[in-house]
């Protein structure tokens, strides 16, 4: 009988009553956590912010520039990282990334004035870039193909509320710190990560203690752990299926850069409120996004049963996810007490989240054993949405006199340009890789 990676019969070997164990929950735990340290350090500057720019004598302009060198550098790195994952594999990348950004979180705290918080910030994005690519690289070995959207809702649902709560733990710590001591414990949560992850993950399932024959024949139609040959560039990039992932998320993206850049400005300016009314708020809108994508990934199996295939749920969850974001932006720009205004772009949250469990979903059933480099290139193009975004909405605030109108109108936009590219995805049919590599990745 033919043995697949696993290095066990293609044949179902499970021993008679035999359940399967549940190891492969823990890289779903791991990819959490690591998720929700992610966006703590990601958001902490712009929750920062008055303070970084206070002590270094920067202006808005400046600010808006260190955000687009995170995103920037971010974008740029995510197809060199997403690559390394395929043919490294993703525990070591992962290490890699998690070590980086942490130096370099804590060496914001650092930084004496604009020109080194920029290069901080550049260096930060360049090392985080590839971490989530990494991680749909690690689902797509460990997870079977049910699972998949499902943990991508809980990912998603741990890094917007990371993100959600770093308001609430940067005022707790700077009762007793200063923002510079402030990003040195921020650094440290992923140097704990790494130390745990380095230890418990293995790349390959057979390779970890635990695992029993029953979950491996789960797992045994996955894209294999081992490195490969190098990446079919032409095919990649000659997938329809690619261009437009790349496309939407670029659309996701580039509005939901608002909430990590900008939002906190937004409610300061605009409402004049206490720290604790102030501080509530901003929690609200990641705090809300999280439980889109959780709610996307409980209903990915009931919508599929609803809608006769998981074609036709992910189109609908997108479509109608991008729909609802364009509609809440367009209300909150109607609405004017403090307590309407910020639950609307919360609920735009709550509907752009409801399209990542789908978007990730698809790269990690399209791709075979590039699911790292494919994810990559989706990403990076959403992060270059980010990253133009940063730019953009400075210009409309200064050219329109401050009126965030405006700016939630271009997001709202940017939505129906999404919502308009997810009714041509078609989001289960893998890519049809070149015949060498075909045989290589197991499509």
């Amino acid at each position: 009988m033919e043995s697949n990676f696993f290095g066990h019969s293609s044949d179902p070997s499970t021993p008679p009553g035999q359940k399967p164990t549940k190891v492969r929950h823990g890289v779903v735990a791991f990819a959490v956590a690591l998720s929700m340290v992610t966006y703590i350090d990601r958001v902490a500057l712009s929750n920062s912010r008055k303070q970084v720019a206070t002590a270094l004598h920067l202006s808005d302009a400046q600010m808006g520039l260190v955000f687009t060198a995170f995103a920037t550098a971010y974008a740029l790195f995510e197809i060199p990282s997403g690559f390394l994952g395929d043919r490294l594999g993703p525990r070591n990348v992962l290490l890699r990334i998690v070590i980086w950004w942490s130096i370099f979180t804590a060496l914001t705290g650092r930084a004496w004035n604009f020109a080194s918080l920029w290069v901080t910030q550049f260096l930060f994005g360049a090392g985080e870039a590839g971490c989530y690519p990494n991680i749909a690289r690690a689902f797509s070995i460990w997870l079977p193909q049910p699972e998949r959207v499902r943990a991508q809702g809980i990912i998603w649902l741990s890094s917007r509320w990371g993100g959600a709560f770093t308001p609430l733990l940067v005022a707790f710590l700077f009762q007793f710190m200063d923002w510079r001591l402030a990003f040195l414990v921020f650094g440290c949560f992923g140097a704990l990560w790494t130390v745990a992850f380095a230890w418990w993950f293995r790349d390959n399932p057979r390779d970890k203690k635990g695992v029993n024959q029953a979950e491996l024949d789960l797992l045994k139609n996955n894209a294999p752990p081992a490195p490969h040959g190098g990446i079919p560039w032409a095919d990649l990039f000659g997938s329809r299926t690619v261009v437009l992932l790349c496309v939407q998320y670029f659309a996701i993206s580039f509005t939901w850069y608002f909430l990590i850049t900008w939002a906190p400005t937004f409610i300061d300016e605009r409402f004049h409120l206490d720290v604790t009314r102030s501080v509530l708020l901003k929690t609200l809108p990641l705090l809300m996004g999280g439980i889109g994508s959780f709610t996307c990934g409980l209903l990915a199996k009931p919508m599929a049963r609803w809608t006769g295939s998981v074609k036709n749920a992910r189109k609908f969850s997108a479509c109608f996810g991008f729909a609802g974001a364009s509609a809440f932006l367009i209300l909150a720009t109607m609405l004017h007490d403090p307590w309407l205004v910020v639950p609307a772009i919360a609920l735009s949250s709550f509907c752009n989240d409801i399209v990542m469990p789908c978007a990730w979903g698809t790269v990690m059933d399209i791709s075979g054993s590039y699911a790292g480099t494919v994810a990559g290139t989706m990403n990076m193009m959403g992060n270059l949405g980010g990253a133009l975004y940063g730019t953009v909405s400075g210009f409309v605030l200064q050219e329109s006199g401050r009126n965030w109108n405006y700016v939630l109108y271009m997001g709202a936009a940017v939505y129906i340009a999404g919502f308009i590219v997810w009714t041509q995805i078609d989001p289960v049919t893998p890519i049809d890789w070149t015949p060498q590599h075909a045989k290589v990745s197991g499509s």
